[in-house]
């Protein structure tokens, strides 16, 4: 059986393809099950995270409303602060806010004389009664509603256990109280106003909505106790801490952390063994963090019963995968077995086998085709000698064009050296000319005229020449990788750039004359290169002049869109038809022994390409020549 694998092709080849297809089969669902994991648990955070946030604004409703009551009756009290007139307002405080299920207002000691050290009045809401008295004499000095603001001199709240529930308020006895102290004429305390919200209440307000069906709300204060949990034995009994193990549960212990620290985040936290989403944020007004916890049953229940659809349907695409792979296998072995047996009879001697060209563009199908071919060559080898014959001649013929280019190009560069030599060996001739009349003279016998003449021209040909080794630099490949490399980050003024490249041409044109004109504002910039687009508009510039009789040449900035066109046209020579497809062309002239080096245009035109635009030629103007360069504002 092994050998019959390992003599068998289309064995071999169902295995492999069968291992390729299974592969990505696989991982391919191991990718969609990850993604879905990761794209359920993401939404199971926004759907929390409302939820949270809903509850919170009820929450801080009820709380900012016990506030606002206290604060708006703790003045009204202080100005009648007597004993007949705290059960009234006690009582008034309660039956006017539904939110407010206790008020008491106690006063500091032997503030009544006839009531002795202690004087509380507490009104309580009992269903649909509400009732007030005057409570029995306790010390509660010391308890943390009546201590906490009286120490802190401030409004806040607190969260305590009414250890006789003689109230029956609170969820296991306890009460959340917004505490405030009163204050005499002469600003000292005369005691403290509590009202009281059950947390029962509380905890009824946040379970009215859930976001999973299991899932459950929890609060902790400051120190991390619960004051709210489903479990309600760990209520003020136990903090979040509580029986934490720093090895096995740091994701518990970081949780509390976050949440006594006042932090709103998501956790995935492992809650009693089993894996949970709790988003978390602080309570607004007090030290309270609240909490949603989401079982991980609840949030990927649906991820779960996923998978056992998918598992059914990865056993059925597998046997698929089978089935499909042994036919397509199968039909493509079948034109190599016949292609074996005729090349077989080939080596045995027989020529006169006929190997059909086959359609298809499948490898096998090459591979028949190329065994035909080279049936037929066999036949014809002295076709074949002929051809390869015939292109060693082709060959032979392309070196000696090869050769003739090579000598053109070595005869150019003669010709562009001499060019060189001849353009900057005028401007130095006439600056080192003057130069020896000045050093001869030591200005001597010169007329103020004729020294400024002079060194003008001096200052005209250094710029002239200054100008040519510039363009040399930039059609050079180190100019060329360093303007590629340019930044672009520029924020150019067109009509400074294009007052600034006119002062320049007028420079060594003293005589020229430019009407300029611009449709656009002075403070309209773009974002491009600055030297760059002054060097190629300078170019068209000095072209003008140059070849114009300078009386004539405009410059225009006009905007159409997201392009600015700078447009440059003059009066002179036009260009003839046979000479435009030469004209961007480097080291290009009309005339051999015409002024420049030939790169003036091509500069200009790589100049603007490399700034997002381009230089074009109008073919459509016909008093002399016009040239428009477009700069994209986008690209620019």
């Amino acid at each position: 059986m092994l050998n019959k694998v390992r003599r068998s092709f289309s064995i071999k080849l169902n295995i492999g393809i069968l291992l390729m297809a299974v592969t990505i089969f696989v991982v391919s669902l191991g990718v969609l099950f990850t993604q879905s994991r990761h794209i359920i648990r993401v939404e199971a955070v926004g759907r929390t995270n409302a939820v949270l946030n809903a509850t919170m604004q009820r929450i801080t409703r009820n709380l900012m409303t016990i506030e606002n009551a206290t604060n708006a009756y703790s003045w009204m009290i202080e100005q009648d602060f007597q004993p007949e007139s705290i059960l009234n307002f006690t009582n008034r405080i309660v039956s006017l806010n539904p939110h407010i299920d206790g008020c008491s207002i106690s006063a500091e000691p032997d503030m009544f004389k006839k009531y002795g050290k202690h004087f509380s009045a507490y009104t309580v809401r009992e269903t649909d009664t509400i009732t007030t008295v005057i409570e029995e004499e306790y010390d509660y000095f010391h308890k943390i509603w009546y201590r906490t603001p009286r120490e802190l001199n401030a409004g806040c709240w607190v969260v305590y256990t009414d250890e006789a529930d003689s109230l029956e308020l609170t969820l296991d006895g306890m009460i959340a109280s917004y505490g405030k102290p009163l204050y005499s004429a002469d600003s000292s305390i005369v005691g403290i106003i509590s009202t009281d919200l059950s947390l029962l209440r509380l905890s009824k307000v946040m379970s009215e909505v859930k976001p999973y069906p299991n899932s459950y709300f929890m609060m902790i204060d400051e120190n991390g106790r619960y004051i709210i949990h489903p479990d309600s034995t760990r209520l003020f009994a136990q903090n979040i801490f509580t029986n934490a193990d720093p090895r096995r549960q740091y994701d518990i212990i970081a949780l509390g952390h976050e949440m006594t620290s006042g932090k709103k985040g998501q956790m995935v936290v492992k809650i009693n063994g089993s894996s949970c989403l709790v988003c978390y944020q602080p309570v607004l007004g007090t030290k309270w963090s609240l909490a949603v916890v989401c079982p991980d049953s609840d949030v990927l229940a649906g991820y779960y019963r996923l998978t056992y659809i998918v598992i059914p349907l990865l056993v059925v695409g597998l046997l698929i995968i089978l089935l499909l792979c042994h036919r397509a296998v199968t039909q493509a072995i079948r034109p190599l077995n016949q292609l074996l047996d005729k090349t077989q009879s080939i080596a045995a001697g027989n020529m006169e086998v006929h190997i059909p060209n086959s359609p298809r563009l499948d490898v096998i199908g090459r591979l028949q085709n190329s065994f035909a071919t080279m049936l037929r060559a066999l036949n014809f080898h002295m076709g074949s000698v002929r051809y390869t014959t015939e292109q060693t001649q082709l060959r032979n013929e392309e070196l000696e064009r090869a050769t003739l280019m090579a000598k053109e190009a070595d005869k150019q560069k003669t010709i562009f050296i001499q060019n060189v030599s001849h353009q900057i060996r005028t401007p130095l001739n006439i600056i080192m000319g003057f130069a020896q009349v000045l050093s001869d003279t030591n200005g001597n016998g010169l007329s103020e005229e004729e020294m400024k003449s002079i060194t003008d021209m001096m200052d005209h040909n250094s710029k002239h020449l200054n100008r040519m080794l510039t363009m040399l630099f930039d059609s050079s490949d180190t100019g060329l990788s360093e303007e590629l490399n340019s930044q672009k980050q520029d924020m150019v003024s067109c009509n400074d750039v294009a007052r600034e490249a006119i002062e320049n041409t007028i420079l060594h044109y003293p005589n020229l004359h430019i009407n300029y004109q611009s449709e656009v504002a002075d403070d309209f910039s773009i974002q491009t290169n600055q030297v760059y687009l002054m060097r190629a508009l300078r170019e068209l510039l000095y072209n003008s002049a140059k070849y114009s009789d300078g009386k004539n040449i405009k410059l225009n900035i006009v905007r159409k869109d997201n392009i600015v066109n700078f447009i440059v046209e003059d009066t002179g020579k036009s260009i003839s038809e046979s000479d435009r497809d030469a004209i961007f062309k480097f080291f290009a002239k009309a005339d051999d022994l015409s002024e420049g080096l030939g790169l003036g245009l091509p500069l200009a035109k790589r100049h603007a390409q490399n700034l997002g635009g381009d230089l074009i030629f109008d073919t459509d103007y016909h008093d002399g020549c016009r040239f428009i360069i477009e700069i994209s504002i986008q690209n620019a």
